[in-house]
């Protein structure tokens, strides 16, 4: 099968809405009801959502030599080697037990990164967001305010309950695979296979500039003492930091090796730019490598890089090259939210939150 070529970018392939500021409003109110929540319960701020971490990372990232035109874009248009942090994470916006299983997430700070900043990105930092899903659960930032809403309810301490609701809805969602059918928002509401994090791949879900072109990004674990590790779930019926636990004692002895992956956009019909819960399918787009990203054997939980990275850090996909603006409704709604979100967690922690980088030893 001959692949088309990619899509070229041009502001063009965005459709903006008009209504697209009062969405956005609301979701800082509804960040709101879960910060203000989380953080009187907890004394402490977290992240409105992937509050729950599993593990910190540290790693190189290195750009693959000789990549062609169409790939050697952005961070990835010439060779080298970056730090990078890597944390590990469940979606909810409350620390809760790992019995009640969430999907996966992985985000990720490249360090030192030469190039035209997006608007308000300060430092030097790439930052990726993923999941480890193909798709978002909602089309617009409309539908996703309205899931977040329904989410926002939960905050709370009830977690005996919310353990109770998750196992059954992991049955519900088994059994829908059973006959073919995923369900994203099941697995976003707690029916998501309690899998193991280091074993999965991880997609940005959503499209991106990519330099000269547009695409999608993935994670994939590519070490065999990774792979092994897919798809096996972890039992966490007796242990609230089971997932934690488990990553902390494999990364001991675990060199892990990934692939950075990209996802050319070669057709906006079936590639779409504005409605993230549309699959694109890999034997159309299919995806290339770009870059290896390893790690070696490490505490991932070692209190200072906790500190560091947990606390002092944000993640967020605004913060980057523009080269790689975030592309689509729910790109554009996740800016001031992700924003507003560290503010508060700085404000009530007392704590900055700054960008890192290897040359000044930040």
């Amino acid at each position: 099968m001959t692949l088309a070529a990619p899509v070229r970018f041009s502001p063009s392939v965005e459709d903006i809405q008009p209504d697209e500021q009062e969405t956005i409003a609301g979701l800082n109110d509804t960040f709101d009801t879960i910060l203000e929540t989380t953080a009187k319960d907890y004394g402490h701020a977290v992240r409105s959502v992937h509050a729950k971490a599993h593990g910190i990372l540290e790693g190189r990232l290195r750009i693959a030599d000789d990549l062609p035109t169409e790939l050697a874009q952005g961070l990835f248009a010439k060779p080298g080697e970056h730090t990078v942090y890597m944390r590990l994470s469940t979606n909810a916006g409350d620390i809760l037990p790992d019995a009640i299983s969430l999907p996966r997430g992985l985000a990720m700070k490249v360090l030192d990164v030469e190039g035209e900043r997006l608007p308000g990105a300060e430092g030097t930092t790439q930052d990726f967001i993923m999941v480890n899903g193909p798709v978002f659960q909602a089309k617009t930032a409309a539908d996703f305010h309205g899931s977040l809403k329904m989410l926002a309810k939960t905050t709370d301490r009830l977690e005996g309950t919310k353990t109770v609701m998750s196992s059954v809805l992991r049955g519900v969602n088994k059994a829908l695979e059973s006959v073919g059918v995923e369900s994203p928002t099941l697995q976003s509401m707690g029916g998501a296979p309690n899998v193991d994090p280091l074993g999965e791949t991880y997609y940005s879900v959503t499209p991106f500039r990519y330099g000269d072109y547009i695409a999608k990004f993935s994670v994939v674990p590519v070490s065999p003492d990774l792979t092994e590790l897919t798809g096996r779930e972890i039992d966490a019926s007796d242990n609230e930091t089971a997932i934690r636990d488990t990553v902390r004692a494999e990364m001991g002895t675990i060199r892990g090796r990934w692939e950075l992956r990209v996802q050319l956009c070669r057709d906006l019909e079936k590639q779409p730019v504005e409605d993230p819960t549309v699959e694109w399918k890999e034997d159309e787009a299919p995806f290339q490598t770009v870059a290896t990203i390893t790690v070696e054997p490490q505490d991932s939980w070692a209190p200072e890089r906790v500190q560091a990275v947990d606390e002092e850090m944000r993640f967020g996909i605004w913060t980057g090259l523009a080269a790689h603006q975030p592309l689509g409704n729910i790109n554009r709604a996740r800016k001031a939210p992700y924003e507003h979100s560290a503010k508060f967690r700085e404000r009530f922690n007392g704590c900055p939150i700054h960008e890192p980088s290897t040359r000044t030893g930040a």
